[in-house]
């Protein structure tokens, strides 16, 4: 579409990265932002959203191992998940490896995501959207937890765009508590909090935000290439606690579920997945609300 260029994020203020020779196949401005979808010969292709990196065909399964087995894994048996954005179709793919799986509904705003992501990153969605326990709900997801029957889901996956975005109110005390109601006693949400060292109060005030709602809230850190960061993530349920569960049971867990040939997430990565270095802790500690 494109000549060759130079990809740029800018991912903070005094902050840039980027992928040279990168070429944009596709573009189409949305009723809600602009897509674009890149090639690049670091990761393969990949598409933003007004500017910002969602996803890459390289590197899409560090996220989204992470953003769903811990949490999968520390519920015994996981029937309904809901997926708040997603619209690339990785969170889904990952979900249906899990056999106790029956339903898992997608609640993405925009259809041009879906539709541009099916056609320029297959590899991503893998299918997901034609899978029959998959029901895509294009839309509001504010709209669709509004609606939803009570005590409907196991897992929700926040695979959204970041909270400076339009999807900020779903990043709020009051949809986590909204949302609990149609969160069954023992579900787990898993949220992605930003990087540590580009976001360190944003990161922080999520983090705040997840504890007045949920009873256990656990961080997860991962490096993600095409983030250009280390990025956390979390876990906030009322009962489960994934940080916990043991090396041992884990492999048990992963062999009876099947889930042999994941990339990145594994029980001998687990623990160090929820283990947060003293930088860390020292940059965000800036940013966190003293004890009570």
């Amino acid at each position: 579409m494109n000549p060759s260029d130079t990809l740029l994020f800018r991912p903070s203020p005094d902050a840039v990265y980027g992928f040279p020779d990168a070429t944009c196949v596709a573009r189409v401005d949305s009723p809600y932002q602009r897509i674009e979808v890149w090639e690049t010969s670091q990761l393969g292709r990949l598409f933003t959203l007004d500017g910002r990196p969602m996803t890459s065909v390289g590197d899409e399964f560090i996220y989204h191992e992470c953003m769903v087995h811990p949490a999968a894994l520390a519920h015994p048996s996981p029937r309904a998940a809901l997926v708040l954005g997603g619209g690339d179709g990785g969170a889904a793919r990952q979900l249906l490896r899990h056999p106790s799986i029956e339903r898992i509904v997608v609640a993405e705003l925009d259809a041009e995501v879906v539709r541009l992501t099916r056609e320029h990153l297959p590899e991503v969605v893998g299918g997901a959207f034609d899978n029959p326990r998959v029901e895509l709900v294009i839309g509001d997801a504010a709209r669709y937890v509004a609606a939803a029957q009570a005590l409907s889901f196991d897992l929700v996956v926040f695979d959204l765009t970041p909270p400076d975005s339009p999807a900020a109110g779903l990043y709020t005390q009051a949809f986590f508590r909204q949302l609990k109601r149609i969160m069954r006693p023992t579900s787990a949400i898993s949220v992605h909090l930003g990087s540590p060292y580009f976001h360190p109060e944003r990161v922080a005030a999520l983090h705040e935000e997840l504890r007045a709602a949920f009873a256990v809230v656990r961080t997860m850190s991962a490096y993600v290439p095409l983030y250009g960061s280390l990025w956390m993530m979390a876990t906030a349920s009322d009962t489960l606690d994934p940080s916990a569960l043991a090396q041992d049971t884990l492999t048990e867990a992963l062999a009876a579920r099947r889930l042999d040939s994941l990339h990145h997430y594994g029980a001998d990565r687990h623990a160090g997945l929820f283990s947060t270095s003293r930088s860390v802790r020292d940059k965000l500690s800036q940013f966190l609300k003293p004890s009570r």
